[in-house]
């Protein structure tokens, strides 16, 4: 059974991207950093902010990128080098398109579907890198001509409430994973739905 030792959450730095669509990756790293009561620090040599702590039993590894999001490869391979984690021991959260607000799945391997966060860790960790991914629904602006503007803006009262929702019960599922029962925190969290 291969433990997950990294979870990381992909986002935009700074104070203008925070609580947008882009960032629900990082936003369910601050969740669940509050819920293990683990500091997150800035820590340049990772390119992140990242802490350590243990969930349910589990010593984890956080790390939320500080690099822009098509450059998030860097902070990964760097933090999986230096503490020799391989890609099937990591989970990347990331907000997901294709599933509206309130929505989360677990997944495991698959290329990047067009995200630029993992478009750029794929190739960083070995284009045949198999890491599991939680993937927030965000949902979908109708045209791709949109989607730009759509993930770097701030999603509406009830859609955040949604997205905060998938979040918490992703941090409830997340035991299972850990557990290594994958199918199990699939099945809980794929029939969730905040809506």
């Amino acid at each position: 059974m291969t433990t997950i030792k990294l979870i990381v959450g992909l986002g935009n730095p700074g104070s203008e991207y925070r609580g947008t669509r882009h960032n629900a990756g990082a936003d369910f790293i601050e969740a669940l950093a509050r819920d293990c009561g683990v500091p997150l620090q800035e820590e340049s040599k990772f390119h992140g902010v990242t802490g350590r702590g243990n969930f349910a039993g589990h010593d984890l590894r956080l790390l939320v990128p500080t690099t822009f999001m098509n450059c998030s490869g860097q902070s990964v391979a760097t933090m999986a080098g230096f503490f020799k984690i391989d890609p099937e021991e990591m989970l990347i959260a990331h907000d997901e398109l294709d599933f509206p607000a309130g929505n989360a799945r677990f997944k495991k391997g698959g290329g990047h579907g067009g995200h630029n966060g993992l478009r750029d860790i794929v190739p960083a960790l070995g284009n045949n890198a198999a890491f599991h991914r939680l993937r927030i629904g965000i949902g979908h602006p109708g045209h791709a001509s949109k989607v730009s503007g759509y993930v770097l803006s701030k999603p509406s009262a009830i859609d955040r409430a949604l997205i905060d929702a998938s979040i918490e019960e992703a941090i409830a599922a997340l035991p299972l994973l850990l557990d290594g029962d994958a199918t199990k925190a699939m099945t809980r969290l794929h029939s969730f739905n905040a809506a």
